[in-house]
Formats: structure tokens, C-alpha cells, sequence
């Protein structure tokens, strides 16, 4: 990295941080961090656990995900963004860049514990992240989430914060189960 590139990425570091500061997180005085550490595993295993929409099937898939960054480091395609300390997850987001795009990012997982649910941190998680994606270069995310009557909170989250339903696709997950994607430019 030359010095040009150092100061940008300082520069783009800053951005983030005067963005994210006063949001929502867990600690008035904290960011977000990107920092995914072994003690976060069983964390985030009980955080989507916790929330009562998760299969065991997919909080083995969320679980995996940590895994991957884990043993990979920065060489994983997947991203993390965490609120509160290593070991006391409070939520996350799980996102990355999708291959063979020129800019399009996925929002693999945005979840936030049952007890800190209402009260702005899915936001806060989802704004940081969004300004991480735009900071990487990235134009737009992707989410994709469950059409079940259970899922409808979610949906109205996304919609909220400026995604928009591009596609369903009928019975994919399950029969009367759809899966409805959502993309939002960031």
C-alpha cells in the first residue's frame, strides 16, 4: 500500500466512524467492530438461537459462516460486523461480496439478541454495514429472507430501511414456504 492508498483508507476509516457514532449500539461509547474472535462463536450460536426463527439447519449455517471467517481471516468471503464485546454478542450482521459481480454485496445474516430486539440496533448494525459495503466499493446489497407469516416482522425491517422486493420464488424452501429477495443501493 503506498502512501496515497494508506491515507485514503485512513480517511474512508474515518468516514465509518464519524457515520456510526450516536447510533444504537450496545454501548453508547462503542462501534461496531469487524473483528471476529473464536470467543464470538458460541455468542452468535445462542444470539440466532435466541430469536426463536432459526432451524437447527440454519444456525448450523450461521455458525459455519463464523467458522469459515475464522479459520480464513481475511481471506474468507465472509465479513463481519459485531455489536458488543468478544464473547457477549449483542447482534451482527454477516455480509460479503458476491462473486462475479462488479459491486453487488450479500446480507447473509443481520440478527440481533431477543432482548436487545426494538430498540434501533438492527438499524445501527444494518446503516454500518451498508457504509462498510459503500466503503469496499460496493453498490448494492442483497438480503433474501422467508415469506412465512412468522418472517413478516423482517420483511417490514427491510422495507423500512430501503429495500425493496425485486423477486419471490415460489414454494423454495419449503412448500407454501417462498424465499423473497430484497435489494437495496447503498
Amino acid at each position: 500500500m503506498n502512501v496515497h492508498e494508506g491515507r485514503n483508507q485512513e480517511n474512508r476509516e474515518k468516514s465509518f466512524e464519524e457515520g456510526v457514532r450516536g447510533r444504537a449500539f450496545s454501548s453508547e461509547k462503542s462501534l461496531p467492530r469487524d473483528h471476529l474472535r473464536s470467543a464470538d462463536r458460541g455468542s452468535i450460536e445462542a444470539v440466532v438461537r435466541g430469536t426463536g426463527f432459526f432451524n437447527e439447519a440454519e444456525v448450523a449455517i450461521a455458525v459455519e459462516l463464523v467458522d469459515d471467517r475464522l479459520a480464513k481471516g481475511d481471506a474468507s468471503e465472509y465479513w463481519f460486523l459485531l455489536d458488543g464485546p468478544p464473547g457477549d454478542v449483542t447482534g451482527y450482521t454477516c455480509y460479503g461480496p458476491i462473486s462475479g459481480t462488479q459491486s453487488s454485496f450479500d446480507l447473509y445474516w443481520i440478527v440481533v439478541r431477543a432482548d436487545a430486539q426494538g430498540r434501533g440496533l438492527g438499524r445501527a448494525l444494518l446503516d454500518a454495514t451498508n457504509e462498510r459495503i459503500r466503503a469496499k466499493g460496493g453498490s448494492r446489497v442483497y438480503a433474501e429472507t422467508s415469506s412465512k407469516p412468522l418472517y413478516e416482522p423482517t420483511r417490514r425491517f427491510y422495507e423500512s430501511n430501503g429495500f425493496h422486493a425485486d423477486a419471490v420464488l415460489p414454494d423454495f424452501y419449503a412448500p407454501g414456504d417462498s424465499k423473497v429477495i430484497y435489494r437495496r443501493d447503498v
